[in-house]
């Protein structure tokens, strides 16, 4: 019986980057007893184009029914009216509450052979191997909203519950690693990060005593993010914070198209995207990076699929692509040597 994969390319280069992955995962699964069976739907923009909410029904009962969710990007401009009443990044919100993925997983780790396409100098970046735990289901982004004519509000609210089962996925990480954990918060302004602080070392002292835990405010994690990016190895924060680090991060590696994530809850079943966004303005040109959403489709077969020789395989035939020199747009300062299909192609041919 086959295993569903559900897809969701979405809007801007999603699709053309999600289309490289799924030829990715097609080429490597007969080598490994895995039968995939893909099944698309709409999200974001491109839902409200065809006069659905920006999570149609179809959609959400189809990720419901999927062993893992392979997303491309969502929003643009063509959407951002701030007066809309649907916008499509809310699908993507909807899409996480429904699955219950509430751990984010965003390794970042430059390769070798992109040190100088970093804005940061290659003597920092020697031995970077970071891995951000970011809160995915709480926080500012969940909370309550209010709109008037003369001001705003949003809610911003975290659990006991919410805090202590994202610091025990961030601490069995650490465990795999080299066992280091730094809370990033803002615990001297904000009473969700007086709670989050005090849960967290609560949970760390009580159950993870083997593993060394250091509180940072957000403001400092930003600096030293990229004054000493080697000093991280697991980065546990909550869903805004994590958002904004996780994308100043992408500096680190050279480029927002090279860095995968994978959201994860309690059952197995995940979803997996690119960092980046949409990209509207080069879209259908095919000059897109697809190594972040063919990185994430391997994510999705080590996580939700257990299958980390596939994972492997497909890694290092990206890493292989990148050490014989083949760069995309972004990576290469305009001068590209492959298109998103061409870099595929070569990614396919190193398998």
């Amino acid at each position: 019986m086959a295993t569903l994969i559900a897809v969701l390319p979405g809007d801007g280069i999603g699709p053309e980057v999600t289309a490289q992955a799924i030829r990715v995962l097609q080429a490597v699964a007969p080598g490994h007893d895995l039968a995939l069976e893909f099944a698309e739907g709409l999200i974001g923009g491109a839902a409200l184009d065809a006069g659905e909410p920006p999570l149609p029904p179809a959609t959400a009962k189809l990720c419901d029914s999927a062993a893992g969710v392979l997303l491309g990007a969502v929003g643009g401009p063509k959407w951002s009216d701030p007066e809309a009443v649907l916008r499509p990044e809310q699908g993507l919100l909807d899409l996480r509450a429904t699955l219950g993925v509430f751990a984010n997983l965003r390794p970042v780790k430059p390769h070798p052979a992109l040190l100088s396409a970093s804005p940061i100098r290659a003597e920092l970046l020697a031995d970077v191997d970071i891995m951000v735990v970011r809160e995915l289901t709480g926080g500012i982004y969940f909370g309550k909203k209010t709109r008037s004519d003369t001001d705003a509000t949003d809610e911003c609210r975290y659990t006991v519950a919410e805090i202590e089962r994202i610091v025990h996925v961030a601490a069995n990480l650490a465990r795999a690693r080299s066992g280091r954990i730094v809370s990033v918060d803002k615990a001297n302004v904000l009473e969700t990060s007086r709670l989050w602080r005090q849960v967290t070392t609560r949970i760390m002292a009580g159950e993870y005593p083997d593993l060394e835990l250091e509180h940072m405010l957000v403001d400092a994690a930003a600096m030293h993010l990229l004054s000493r990016p080697a000093s991280f190895d697991v980065i546990l924060t909550e869903n805004m914070f994590g958002d904004i680090l996780t994308d100043e991060a992408s500096m680190l590696a050279g480029s927002l198209g090279l860095l995968p994530s994978a959201s994860l809850g309690v059952a197995g079943r995940g979803l997996y995207e690119p960092i980046h966004g949409s990209a509207p303005d080069i879209a259908g040109r095919g000059i897109a990076n697809p190594c972040a959403t063919i990185l994430s489709a391997a994510l999705l077969l080590r996580h939700s699929l257990d299958c980390e020789a596939a994972a492997g395989q497909i890694e290092q035939a990206v890493f292989r692509t990148l050490d014989d020199g083949l760069r995309t747009a972004d990576l290469a300062g305009g001068a590209a040597s492959a298109s998103t299909q061409e870099f595929g192609d070569a990614v396919l041919a190193r398998l």
